[in-house]
């Protein structure tokens, strides 16, 4: 595995800069990720999945830990124990049981965002257990896209430029 630049966005005027030769496409049903992965969960992912009703010992994964240097990030998902799967991952129909409120690593999942001063670079993990990966049928990685499925994130981001909290 290993991560390729896709795109890099400045947060200051929103120009973006693609990579017009990578495609990605969700393949549906597949769930591969949701086995190989360990998942961190934020505060707020935690919060939000316990909204839904379900109790933080039910997802929360307290023995695995993740860390940015020696600052913690956050707790695994559980994983079930007789596939490893996401307990999330609908074993019967192999869809997420809570894709509409999934944590923020799983919508964002093969991208990865790094914000380096007024500039975020945009990454894919080359994860070879994923399909939709240069997929023939995949969408070319464009600001479009990054706005429809990313917006949210890269407004916050723009935002802090603009107010200098960046």
């Amino acid at each position: 595995m290993g991560k390729r630049w896709v795109a890099t966005i400045d947060l200051e005027t929103l120009e973006v800069e693609t990579d017009p030769t990578f495609k990605f496409k969700c393949v549906e049903d597949c769930g591969r990720c949701c086995r190989e992965l360990e998942v961190p969960l934020r505060d707020e992912d935690i919060e939000e999945i316990e909204e839904l009703g379900y109790n933080a010992w039910e997802f929360v994964d307290y023995d695995k830990a993740f860390y940015r240097g020696d600052k913690f990030i956050g707790y695994a998902i559980k994983k079930r124990p007789f596939d490893d799967a996401c307990v999330f991952l609908d074993p019967e129909t192999n869809k997420c049981r809570i894709y509409q409120h999934r944590p923020l690593a799983c919508r964002l999942y093969p991208f990865v965002f790094i914000k380096h001063g007024k500039k975020m670079k945009i990454y894919v993990k080359m994860d070879s257990f994923c399909p939709g990966l240069n997929h023939p049928d995949g969408e070319p990685i464009t600001k479009e896209l990054l706005l429809r499925e990313y917006g949210d994130i890269i407004e916050e981001y723009h935002a802090k430029v603009v107010n200098g909290s960046s």
